[in-house]
């Protein structure tokens, strides 16, 4: 019931973090996601990972676009900033505000559709600028907010919940990264909270680009083709006495795993999906190594999880630009706009 409140009351022997915030201060408002929602999951491991990095709420943009993914930033560190984009629009936006101020923290949650789908070529550009903002994508290979349609990361032969397989191949955003350039890459899953934690943590530590593609199990998505219960064919037949609907609650999926071994995962729909942590000898450093080992796995079925690539040499969004240290909003008026002579003198440089 997402309309009861929060209780303030907090026990006074709370951990805190260095700046005296307590978990909870760092909490947003009731998930409105199906129970046993694999975002859930993931919400709980950014608030441990900002509150783990002592992350200042009022510093902290949280960015997101269209989809069930998208409504995870509501869910988070209340007291910070907030941009709820179009679909597939988000990194244009992170872009905007990046560049207008340095001095905050960027934090976008994006979906498999909103990403790779109507937001690719937003999300490639953001990899080419080394933007300077942690990416998330909760990857469950379906639109789950329109009844779990195929989205662009469903693998090829898995079948929705009434059986048809999907013919088509499908976009790992990881290996796309890699191949763009990007100089943060990792992977993980929802219910890994011992990786997830750590790895939001580097992510937001990281000068330029961190991408982190965490699958993200869907609990109910039922609006294909033949189905009775799908928006066509209600709308065909519909005849409202009352309006309801009701999502059956399922429990969290949780994984432990040690460095280097791999473990079956089965999803909440009986599907099953092997999961291998890289082991401690792993260079993240090496993109070829990296691209080529994430592509064995795949071959042997197997999703590569961890910090899968980082580089600390590529210069960022704001090094590239060489844009300002003060946010535009701080900068005297006489500085952003010194006057005619001043861009006469910068355009006769161009004829």
């Amino acid at each position: 019931m997402s309309f009861i409140a929060k209780p303030k009351v907090a026990h006074p022997d709370l951990p805190k973090n260095a700046l005296g915030l307590t978990r909870r201060q760092y909490e947003g408002a009731n998930s409105t996601l199906c129970a046993g929602c694999g975002h859930d999951s993931i919400t709980a491991a950014i608030v441990e990972a900002c509150w783990a990095n002592a992350i200042e709420p009022r510093n902290l943009v949280k960015l997101s676009g269209i989809g069930c993914s998208s409504k995870t930033t509501a869910y988070f560190v209340a007291g910070s900033h907030g941009f709820n984009s179009v679909h597939g629009r988000m990194p244009s936006v992170a872009t905007g505000a990046n560049a207008a101020n340095r001095q905050l923290r960027y934090i976008g949650v994006s979906g498999d559709g909103d990403t790779l789908s109507i937001g690719l070529g937003q999300f490639i550009h953001a990899i080419r600028r080394n933007l300077n903002m942690v990416y998330i994508i909760e990857n469950n290979g379906v639109y789950g907010l329109t009844k779990g349609q195929f989205s662009a990361s469903a693998d090829l032969g898995s079948t929705a919940k009434k059986g048809e397989a999907n013919n088509q191949s499908p976009i790992d955003p990881v290996q796309l990264a890699l191949t763009l350039g990007a100089s943060f890459v990792a992977r993980s899953f929802s219910g890994d909270k011992a990786q997830l934690v750590p790895l939001i943590q580097a992510a937001m530590h990281h000068r330029g680009f961190a991408l982190i593609d965490v699958l993200s199990p869907c609990v109910t998505f039922n609006d294909h083709e033949g189905s009775t219960r799908s928006y066509q064919y209600t709308r065909e037949h519909y005849e409202e006495a009352v309006h309801a609907d009701f999502v059956g609650p399922a429990s969290e999926i949780s994984v432990q795993y040690a460095a280097g071994e791999s473990v079956p995962v089965t999803m909440h729909d009986g599907s099953r999906i092997v999961l291998r942590k890289v082991d401690r000898e792993y260079n993240p450093t090496d993109r070829g190594a990296a691209l080529a080992r994430i592509r064995e796995r795949l071959r042997a079925q197997e999703y590569l999880t961890g910090l899968l690539h980082v580089s600390t040499s590529q210069p960022e969004f704001h090094e590239l630009n060489a844009t300002p240290d003060e946010p535009l909003n701080a900068i005297p008026y006489a500085r952003l706009n010194p006057g005619a002579a001043v861009l006469a003198k910068t355009l006769a440089r161009f004829r």
